[in-house]
């Protein structure tokens, strides 16, 4: 929908993106219930078809109409499209292709009619076996065919066989009472079959369309709910923590006591930085900087977003604090989903960089969207400022965000012996 809010959307866009992108999972996104009408639909079909067909089959084994030589034409171009029809109306595949061979193949069929019954003798009395396959071709246009063509199929296919059953008795007056009910029956019937699919077909629409709005609608409930939820926690954060710490920083008037309010701030910054994830710092096991490359490949795959990151790393590089790769994987992480929603992941490339004199490593995340302006960032929004800002600094890193109309680049770096 062109008119739903962009809050909505990006809540749905961000949730469809964790989901793993199986082919159960994509295949008939928002038509639910009309992939299976539609299924039903040609079941049925495919049942009524097979018993007209067959009555079809039977009677055009018994003494015909048409001369020898193109009755097994005749039959073939008839009953071979019919058969593939109904092997895949029994299948659930190329139903709409082999319906619609069949509704083009008939016409043809009746009108090389009269031709294959010229100088043969016609009884008023009995139908030939092409008769019973009329309402087959209307509902076959059901199946393959956009609503207007079928109700085209529903009127032409009965006046078509009227006039080459009237043809091949050479309108004679005894033909125009029989064949004038039969087109009328074929008529009513074809009418009747071809509003039952639209009716069901649009019903199933209707029944889809509510469902995605009432989901679209859960979903902004849903995120208004997180955002509450979110402030509640931080602001809790705040007070215990937080607010802790600086009354401890303010009071500190011995190294010890400066040592333990920096360590109480370290603390607390860390965990607002980690809100989303817990208050745990993770192992401390240290880590190459070749892992922290692996690592955001996985994050962003778990995202969606498939990536390779480019590695610039210096191979004497020696490992950095298990903590420290942690929160630089983290907020790396938050660059990458920020990218891929705000800007649609265009140009996302990722980069990390490790070398020696002094030990560091760096992580860059850019694209090329429309870019956006810190300042007008919310307040509270942790997106950058906790994921990202707080994140890094609770480590003893730095971080650095550009952007503008060329895109964003969002720069992650620590430095050994910083802290």
């Amino acid at each position: 929908m062109a008119s739903e809010p962009e809050s909505t959307r990006a809540v749905l866009d961000d949730a469809w993106g964790h989901i793993p992108q199986t082919r159960e999972t994509t295949a008939g996104l928002g038509s639910f219930t009309r992939l299976r009408i539609e299924r039903i639909i040609s079941l049925v079909v495919g049942l009524g078809s097979l018993v007209l067909g067959t009555q079809a089959f039977l009677n055009a084994l018994l003494p015909f109409q048409e001369s020898p030589a193109w009755h097994v034409p005749l039959m073939v171009i008839t009953f071979v499209p019919l058969a593939a029809m109904l092997i895949a109306c029994a299948a659930g595949r190329g139903v709409r292709v082999s319906a619609g061979i069949f509704a083009l193949v008939y016409p043809l069929a009746l009108l090389l009619w009269p031709a294959a019954t010229a100088g043969g003798d016609a009884d008023p009395a009995s139908e030939p076996w092409i008769w019973f396959l009329v309402n087959v071709a209307t509902v076959a246009s059901v199946l393959a065919f956009p609503l207007l063509l079928q109700v085209v199929w529903t009127a032409l296919i009965p006046l078509l066989f009227g006039v080459v059953r009237l043809i091949q008795a050479d309108f004679a007056r005894d033909y125009w009472y029989s064949v004038t009910l039969d087109v009328s029956f074929a008529l009513i019937l074809g009418g009747m079959l071809t509003t039952l699919g639209w009716v069901f077909r649009s019903v199933a629409a209707n029944v889809d369309e509510t469902r995605a709005r009432a989901v679209e609608s859960y979903a902004a409930a849903a995120s208004a709910d997180a955002a509450e939820q979110e402030r509640i926690a931080v602001a809790a954060l705040m007070h215990d923590s937080v607010l802790a710490a600086l009354i401890a920083a303010e009071r500190a008037h011995t190294p010890r006591e400066r040592t333990l309010a920096v360590a109480m701030a370290r603390e607390a910054l860390t965990r607002l930085a980690n809100t989303e994830q817990g208050s745990e710092e993770g192992s401390d096991e240290p880590r190459s900087p070749a892992s922290l490359a692996d690592d955001i490949e996985r994050a962003a795959l778990e995202l969606g977003v498939r990536l390779s990151v480019e590695r610039d790393i210096d191979p004497s590089t020696p490992p950095m604090p298990g903590r420290v790769a942690g929160a630089l994987v983290l907020a790396a992480t938050q660059a990458i989903a920020n990218a891929a929603q705000h800007a649609g992941g265009s140009g996302l490339v990722v980069t990390v960089d490790g070398g020696i004199e002094p030990t560091h490593a760096r992580i860059t995340v850019r694209d090329t969207g429309e870019g956006f302006d810190l300042d007008r960032v919310p307040h509270d929004r942790l997106g950058i400022r906790a994921s990202i800002f707080a994140r890094v600094a609770a480590v003893g890193g730095t971080s650095d965000i550009h952007s503008d109309r060329d895109g964003t680049t969002v720069q992650i770096e620590w430095r050994e012996g910083e802290r």
